[in-house]
């Protein structure tokens, strides 16, 4: 009898999710596969969900970890609704992740992950292998756990630590379906595990044994590739948001000719920022782990006071802490940069999961009139260019900035291509160095900037703090109206800023029966559903804001050329609440708080409702 040979076919795209325990190598698993299709040249977003507690028992539905990745051989700018094909290491990981499967996709379960205690653990009353449960899916059952021991049985390391191989045993078996090559994993393996040989050895020899098992069995029926997506020229790199944005910070830095500082407290999902640039100290950039958030941001003020970038990076809950130095930031008018990388609250809330609910935290999370600049990015490679905007911004201007990112564009990855020094704005800082006439908050007619004294300059010493003061000189004032005119005088170079912003810009014609307007990292999801309505011929638009405060100047006259305005946020309404007051605009909300992204299907329903001769 001949080897079976399976049909192979072209696919445009394929969401895979592979599922299971916290300790089982899925965030591994789900990177490298990532690496392989960057190589591979597919466009690609991806979409780790972590577990919100640290040691959930094992086999419990409160301790599956997740990664989806959307692989595409065209542009694509979400990491897909729901995924195509389930690769589950157990049964509370099929139990968390069987509601969002479509009838029809593909299931790749570890029969080993649902013996009795996995099944009792997860919730099942019976093992839904065999109770009907997956009829409706194509589901094929490999002992994944079983195969991996079996193939390690002359390792020297124990059952348990073989055990733990099998993610790459899965990992072989989903790079045969879609006939990606092994070897850049192989070559990872052997880097990451050079010190632990027959950690290394094991690994290859699981993954290896998962491809030759899909490739000698007749399991499968169909193979697949997805050809490489169109791609300008250049250099390409895989890039999660925190990691942009840390690039983004140092790359300003340069472009500034001013030292960077970070003084940062760690927190989820914020906390790799600082671990990034704390290696990047060969090349000049110093960063501090302070004690609490209080500290964090106070040396970083003082580094801003010193002549430095100073930035600090958090989440909400760390926000609220630094409150009150903030205010210190946005009355002393030092370039100070507030990186808040969201996730769900209030209090612990959500630590690793993702939400928008701290815009209005960023415009009136501190005590008195407190205006900060605030700017969003709004992907994951986005996050580089908003942080260059968001020094530049701090620096020219002489204001507080926050940055806001989530801890989906924080996780997620896509490709980025790296631009060439030339290409980036230039920065340009206001250090005073003449001693006449020199005042701390002589300001420039025009915008209002003060001007940066750096310590030790001969001639320009001076105090400034947090108590109010007169305008120019800055001594210490209780005057009643000079407290009045410089309350004015904060709130109105803030504004002026909207004159050095772009203005904002449609996706879509100007005008039209529909405008999803958005800001932060629901522009995938908005943008992918937008170009889906006009593929229909529908009049819709998109708006999407990168300037929240101050908002572009032209951003009141789009708004009011669309019959209907929807504004899409994974919060309550909070965009909506400030674009309602400033423009007295009637709005359509469309919300979601699950600590999860909004799905493209989610958007286009909501876009459907509002167009004419359509209302449900």
């Amino acid at each position: 009898m001949g080897a079976n040979i399976p049909a192979k076919e072209l696919a445009d795209s394929v969401v895979v999710r592979f599922a299971g325990d916290s300790g089982d190598g899925v965030q591994i698993t789900g990177s490298q596969f990532t690496t392989t299709a960057a190589l591979a040249g597919n466009d690609f977003a991806t979409l780790p969900d972590y577990p919100a507690e640290i040691r959930a028992p094992t086999g419990t539905t409160p301790g599956v970890s997740g990664f989806q990745i959307h692989l595409s051989s065209s542009n694509i700018f979400t990491p897909g609704d729901d995924p195509d094909v389930l690769v589950a290491l157990n049964a509370a990981a099929l139990k968390v992740n069987l509601p969002t499967m479509k009838k029809g996709c593909t299931l790749i379960v570890n029969t080993d992950g649902f013996d009795r205690s996995n099944l009792v653990k997860s919730g099942y009353a019976s093992t839904p292998l065999e109770d009907g449960h997956l009829e409706d899916y194509r589901t094929y059952k490999i002992p994944i756990t079983t195969l991996t021991l079996k193939g390690l049985k002359d390792s020297a390391l124990n059952k348990r630590a073989r055990s733990r191989c099998k993610n790459f045993f899965a990992l072989g078996v989903v790079y045969w379906l879609y006939s990606h090559p092994i070897d850049s994993t192989e070559n990872w393996i052997r880097t990451k595990f050079s010190s632990q040989p027959e950690i290394l050895e094991a690994n290859l020899t699981a993954l290896r044994g998962g491809y030759a098992y899909a490739d000698a069995g007749e399991l499968f029926q169909t193979r697949y590739e997805i050809p490489a997506a169109p791609q300008a020229p250049g250099l390409y790199r895989n890039i999660d948001g925190n990691k942009a944005l840390s690039l983004g910070l140092y790359a300003a830095a340069e472009r500034a000719g001013i030292p960077l500082f970070l003084g940062s407290y760690p927190i989820t999902p914020a906390s790799d920022i600082l671990a990034e640039l704390a290696k990047l100290k060969p090349y000049g950039v110093m960063t501090f782990q302070a004690e609490d958030e209080i500290a964090a941001v106070c040396s970083a003020i003082g580094a801003s006071f010193g002549g430095c970038i100073g930035v600090t990076t958090t989440s909400g809950p760390g926000i609220a802490l630094k409150s009150e130095a903030i205010g210190l930031a946005v009355m002393t008018e030092l370039p100070l940069v507030i990186v808040n990388v969201q996730r769900g609250g209030p209090s612990t809330g959500l630590p690793t999961k993702t939400e928008q609910s701290d815009l209005l935290q960023a415009f009136y999370g501190r005590n008195g009139e407190c205006p900060a600049v605030i700017v969003a990015a709004r992907s994951s490679s986005d996050c580089f260019t908003t942080a260059i905007e968001a020094v530049r911004l701090a620096v020219e201007h002489m204001t507080p900035v926050i940055l806001l990112s989530d801890g989906y564009m924080a996780n997620g990855s896509e490709p980025w291509k790296v631009p060439s020094s030339s290409e980036l704005p230039a920065i340009r800082a206001r250090f005073r160095d003449e001693p006449t006439y020199f005042q701390p908050f002589a300001r420039d007619p025009e915008t209002l900037v003060r001007e940066w004294a750096r310590p030790g300059t001969p001639g320009l010493e001076h105090r400034i703090g947090g108590l109010e003061h007169t305008d120019g000189a800055g001594n210490v004032s209780y005057d009643p109206a000079m407290h009045e005119q410089m309350t004015h005088i904060r709130a109105e170079k803030v504004a002026r800023i909207a004159r050095a912003i772009p203005l904002a810009e449609v996706f879509g014609e100007n005008a039209g029966d529909v405008l999803v307007v958005g800001w932060g990292g629901t522009y995938g999801a908005i943008h992918a559903a937008v170009r889906e309505a006009q593929k229909n011929g529908w009049k819709v638009s998109q708006l999407h804001l990168r300037y929240l405060n101050p908002f572009p100047a032209n951003l009141g006259d789009l708004l009011h050329r669309f019959r209907k305005v929807i504004v899409a946020e994974l919060n309550l309404g909070q965009l909506d609440v400030l674009l309602r007051n400033r423009f007295l605009l009637k709005t359509v909300r469309l919300n979601k708080v699950q600590g999860q992204p909004f799905k493209v299907s989610e958007v286009i329903a909501s876009i459907k409702e509002f167009l004419p001769g359509r209302a449900q």
